[in-house]
């Protein structure tokens, strides 16, 4: 069996969309011939434990896990000691609003001084350790999977002193992620990642992509090849069930559910003003309406959610191992994914779509009706995505599904979405690994 050294930040038990890509292609690269060799820090920064996730490792995968310093608990005793509450110290996503002034000067210094990313302090420790570790224990290949970006940065050196083919997962963009110009950044400080990126692509034996706008990015800016793998869905978390049970029915609740994390960001106002005239209309929809919130959710959304009148319709189950999160996907009446209200998210196939349309649910997207997720949705028939501020669209998909439900055939079948499987796409991966140890690639 050949042996892939993959370096990832994001492992069991910590939770969320980000471990799921390499645990699954972990679970399934054994049956393909390779052996995968886990490189991932001991001590992580954990917005979420998943210990049900720990079940996916095959008993082939090689598990090194060392330990990481990063500066985050130091930037929470700053924000705890400057006053700022749980929400602001556990979740503050980089691109909040209306940021306090200890806010603005971590960021500044998380910015400017953490390059490419506060795991940066893991990377010399990591190629100094790793290159002794493979002398005695050889792999074919190396795998790196950012974000973070700084596991690429040790992708990079590592491949460099071992002479080692290495291949850039980038389950998000470098410079055109989302997040990128709300990081306070010189320009001296831009200039060096986008600096960084093109080294990173340039040098790798191969990139990969998980979504087609961002490998056409990608294309644009180097000759090395760039080779679509989306994520996907996990056909064993999704057993045999008659769909039509969840088909609706006037003595059923009409069900409209998001799992995941749930940003500021992506607050669907237009969604809540929606329900919300229409519960004032229809006394019987109100009474059938459950909006079921399983994951992390920020404290805006339920404000939100509350103000716009709903709150007697609210559900906030907060965050709940992966296979409960399937199980509460396919029990919807209607999924919802709304996208961060950022240009950038054009490019974003978030992970959890693919589960979205393997429960043969229904979903609403609401975000750019001409991004990669519009495609997926278009592509596979299961759901459409609308635009933000077009209220008038949403009330009418609202209006559709409740009356489906209703008559109970608010449902999606006859999509092919194998493509998406798990064992699939690990099936691509594994014959990319194939072509480029074997010098094809």
């Amino acid at each position: 069996m050949k042996r892939v050294l993959v370096i990832t930040y994001y492992w069991p038990p910590t939770g969320g969309s980000g471990v799921q890509r390499w645990v699954k292609f972990a679970r399934y690269l054994p049956s393909e011939g390779w052996q995968p060799v886990i490189y991932t820090p001991e001590n992580p920064e954990q917005l979420a434990v998943d210990h049900s996730l720990e079940k996916e490792i095959p008993e082939e995968a090689e598990i090194i896990k060392r330990h990481i310093t990063e500066p985050y608990e130091l930037y929470k005793k700053f924000l705890r000691g400057s006053g700022h509450g749980k929400e602001a110290v556990e979740v503050n996503p980089v691109n909040a609003r209306n940021k306090s002034f200890a806010q603005k000067a971590a960021m500044w210094v998380r910015g400017n001084f953490f390059r490419p990313d506060p795991r940066c302090m893991w990377i010399r420790p990591s190629v100094k350790y790793l290159k002794k570790y493979l002398e005695e224990h050889p792999v074919d290949l190396i795998v790196s999977t950012g974000p973070p970006q700084s596991m690429h940065l040790i992708g990079r050196r590592l491949a460099k002193e071992t002479g080692l083919p290495w291949i850039a997962d980038f389950r998000d963009p470098w410079t055109k992620i989302f997040y990128f110009k709300h990081l306070s950044m010189t320009r001296a400080t831009e200039k060096w990642h986008h600096r960084m990126e093109k080294k990173v692509l340039d040098e790798a034996t191969a990139v990969v992509a998980v979504s087609p706008l961002v490998q056409k990015d990608f294309q644009q800016v180097t000759k090395t090849p760039v080779v679509l793998i989306t994520n996907g869905f996990d056909e064993n978390d999704y057993p045999d069930m008659n769909v039509s049970q969840m088909s609706g029915g006037h003595e059923k609740d009409f069900t409209i559910t998001h799992t995941g994390l749930f940003a500021a960001d992506g607050n669907p106002t237009v969604l809540w003003d929606v329900l919300a005239d229409k519960c004032r209309k229809d006394s019987e929809f109100r009474n059938r309406l459950k909006i079921r919130l399983v994951g992390k959710t920020d404290i805006q959304i339920i404000g939100a959610i509350e103000d716009a009148g709903l709150k007697d319709n609210l559900i906030d189950l907060g965050y709940q191992p992966h296979e409960v999160a399937v199980d509460e996907q396919r029990k919807a009446s209607l999924l919802i994914l709304p996208l961060r209200k950022e240009p950038e998210y054009k490019a974003v196939l978030p992970g959890k779509l693919f589960e979205y349309i393997a429960s043969r649910r229904p979903v609403l997207g609401i975000g750019q009706p001409d991004g990669a997720m519009a495609m997926i949705m278009d592509s596979t028939k299961t759901g459409t995505v609308l635009d933000w501020n077009d209220r008038e669209a949403v009330g009418r998909f609202i209006d559709r599904c409740w009356c489906d439900h209703c008559k109970g055939t608010l449902t999606v079948e006859g999509a092919d979405i194998s493509q998406f499987t798990r064992r699939n796409l690990t099936r691509r991966m594994a014959e990319l690994f194939d072509r480029i140890v074997s010098g094809k690639q």
